[in-house]
């Protein structure tokens, strides 16, 4: 399976990078795909690394202004025009996708990812990984949002929620598998 993964660059302290290197270890030990941003820095750095070090293969899908920062020995690198394209095309590469601890871009990412999923432009199963609670509070908006009639679909359809890297990699799987 291609998982991609929206993330971080920035270093981040342990309470973030071990899980994230969890999941990442967990993804490459089953034989899985990392498709990420492509930087190598900070915490994408850090799942890279452990992807590609329990086996995965790693397809980064880069920007042209970040390009001096791409992982220089990816499997496959693609380095887009702007951040639209960039997007589009890490979810063209994807079966799955995993929204892990991230600041704007990463927010930005999840929630166009959401939306094109709301209205029918994929079917792809979308987990948060909520590593030390960090999104609660949006939990707690969407909860709000579909509470107050603001999804036209139930918001268990849109998007899963994980504590950790093992039941967000196990809810993958089996949406995955059950899509055939």
């Amino acid at each position: 399976m291609n998982i991609c993964v929206f993330l971080s660059a920035a270093d981040l302290d342990a309470r973030y990078t071990t899980p994230a290197r969890d999941f990442a270890t967990r993804l490459g030990k089953a034989g899985h795909t990392l498709v990420w941003g492509g930087s190598d820095s900070g915490l994408m750095k850090v799942v890279a690394d452990g992807v590609e070090e329990a086996g995965g293969r790693l397809v980064g899908v880069s920007v042209d202004f970040l390009a001096a920062k791409a992982r220089p020995r990816a499997d496959e690198m693609v380095v887009t025009k702007d951040l639209a394209a960039r997007k589009a095309l890490l979810l063209a590469k994807s079966d799955a996708i995993v929204v892990m601890v991230g600041g704007t871009g990463t927010l930005d990412e999840a929630t166009e990812i959401l939306e094109l999923k709301k209205h029918g432009k994929h079917t792809k199963p979308v987990v948060l990984l909520n590593t030390e609670g960090f999104y609660d509070g949006l939990k707690a908006q969407f909860r709000r949002m579909e509470e107050e009639g603001f999804l036209p679909l139930p918001l268990a359809d849109l998007v899963s929620f994980a504590e950790d890297g093992a039941a967000a990699l196990r809810y993958l799987e089996e949406a995955v598998a059950s899509r055939g």
